[in-house]
């Protein structure tokens, strides 16, 4: 082992440039201090997650003068002062990336001294900050006009007011997540206000209308567009946003349980997004194979998500003339059978997605249909699909050898002969989730374990959101079945009743 303090390490630490000592329990304000004496050269310093204090903060300044990437997530135990403290010798002034995640320590006035010691900063993020308000942004804008990029998630506090402090900077980028006090009126002059904006992230922002679509419109450098679970969004709102210039560079969009888009919507998308290469319309439960039809009249498209949609096999074989799509989510989709998923794979050589799961209406079908036409698939799920078996798990191992993500999570026929087939042949398999397969054995998983790098397991019973049983047998059956030997007993009982009675 190399001790930090040591001649060899200080030769050795002199050239460093990215250290990251992140969730690192034994590392103290003195171990920072021989960091600090010993490696002057850092660039991208990572002290996330641990106890360091203003002491180590009163040390970044003076031997860190170079220091462009800093992270202080979860850091808990400097104060404001600590901050103010970024300003003495030679100062923090050439950082440009702060994360201050969980940070809730931090006021007002702590943010003030960030703008006054680092106003070069341009990418900020700040997550999991309950305590984060509007004032804290002022603060840190009035001198920090530089910023480009804000990542708040899990900022409840952050309002209308934060869009208009920081339409003093050059925002390029914004994400937000998980916020009820945004509203329609942020957007308003955000063509005058952001006019480079290229990515926008609003997920799950309750106070997100059709309204905030038609401001978004003139936009003409937006390539990213997320506003999944924003549920106010409708038919109205996606075509207002077609209608302008943002429509045509749009690259990445994402409407994933904006329930009130339909069909309707769908068509104009086709006429204008012809860049557009990533689109979710997960859970959007209106869409049917009608807006497929346009979908598939996007020749830009590598990736799609119907999952959740009322798609059948029909918008499937739509699919499949597109020839170019690499990613195909159709998950929770009950209306698609084992015909339109091989029809699919035929005419999508080139797919390396496919997620199914919770389709438990497919069956060996599908696996070999990847096998023969599919053999490029880097990533599957077929969880929550029961009726596939060892058989059609060989054919695949046998064929596609490029898989390195596989989630067989609830497929209870599986057993441990699917798990020798792919370890002979999926050599670069990497993920593998199998929970709830109660016919491979502990023992089988465990040496499993020890080829992949991340593995999930247990032989439990699937749950009951599954869908069906430890046999694979429908629990809505089960119960209609139940409901009417329950009707039937009833009405012996009542006849039983009045036959006595006479």
């Amino acid at each position: 082992m190399l001790h930090v303090g040591s001649r060899n390490a200080q030769g050795l630490c002199k050239n460093l440039q990215e250290l990251n000592v992140s969730d690192c329990p034994t590392l103290t304000d003195e171990s920072m201090r021989y960091i600090s004496e010993s490696c002057p050269g850092v660039l991208y310093l990572n002290l996330s997650n641990t106890v360091i204090t203003n002491r180590t903060m009163r040390l970044l300044p003076r031997y860190f003068y170079n220091l462009q990437n800093l992270s202080l997530a979860y850091c808990r135990k400097f104060t404001d002062k600590g901050l103010q403290y970024l300003n003495l010798g030679n100062g923090c002034h050439k950082l440009i990336y702060l994360d201050l995640s969980g940070c809730t320590q931090i006021s007002v006035q702590g943010f003030r001294n960030i703008a006054n010691s680092c106003s070069g900063i341009m990418h900020l993020t700040i997550n999991d900050m309950p305590t984060l308000t509007d004032n804290c942004v002022k603060a840190l804008v009035e001198k920090c006009r530089r910023i480009s990029s804000v990542v708040f998630i899990g900022a409840p506090h952050i309002s209308d007011s934060t869009f208009k402090a920081l339409s003093a900077c050059d925002i390029k980028k914004i994400r937000f997540e998980g916020n009820k006090r945004i509203t329609d009126a942020c957007f308003k002059l955000i063509d005058k206000s952001y006019p480079n904006i290229r990515h926008i992230y609003m997920v799950d922002c309750k106070g997100i209308t059709d309204g905030s679509l038609k401001s978004l419109s003139p936009l003409k450098h937006l390539t990213v567009l997320n506003l999944a679970n924003c549920v106010r969004i409708g038919d109205m709102g996606l075509k207002q946003f077609l209608d302008g210039p943002a429509s045509t560079k749009i690259r990445e969009l994402n409407l994933s349980n904006c329930t009130h888009l339909g069909d309707a919507s769908i068509a104009k998308l086709s006429e204008r997004c012809y860049n557009l290469n990533y689109l979710s319309l997960r859970n959007c439960e209106h869409l049917t194979d009608l807006g497929v039809e346009f979908i598939a009249n996007i020749f830009s498209l590598v990736s799609v998500d119907l999952s959740g949609t009322d798609i059948s096999n029909e918008g499937l074989m739509t699919l499949s003339r597109h020839r170019k799509l690499k990613e195909l989510s159709v998950s929770e989709c009950d209306k698609i059978t084992d015909f339109g998923i091989q029809v699919f794979c035929k005419g999508s050589l080139t797919l390396e997605h496919l997620d199914v799961s919770y389709c438990p209406q497919l069956s060996d079908i599908i696996i070999k249909a990847l096998a023969i036409y599919c053999i490029n698939l880097t990533s599957l799920s077929v969880a929550g699909c029961p009726k596939i078996t060892d058989s059609a798990m060989e054919m695949l191992s046998a064929k596609c050898h490029y898989l390195h993500v596989l989630d067989i999570s609830g497929c209870i026929l599986l057993t441990d002969q699917m798990l020798e087939n792919l370890e002979m042949g999926c050599r670069q398999l990497r993920i593998l989730k199998m929970q709830y397969c109660r016919l491979i054995s502990k023992e089988a998983a465990i040496r499993m374990s020890s080829i992949v790098h991340h593995q999930e397991y247990s032989a439990s019973d699937p749950p009951l959101w599954f869908g069906y049983d430890s046999e694979g047998k429908s629990l809505t059956e089960q119960q209609n079945t139940s409901l009417k030997d329950s009707e039937l007993t009833t009405k012996e009982s009542t006849y039983n009743s009045e036959e006595e009675a006479v």
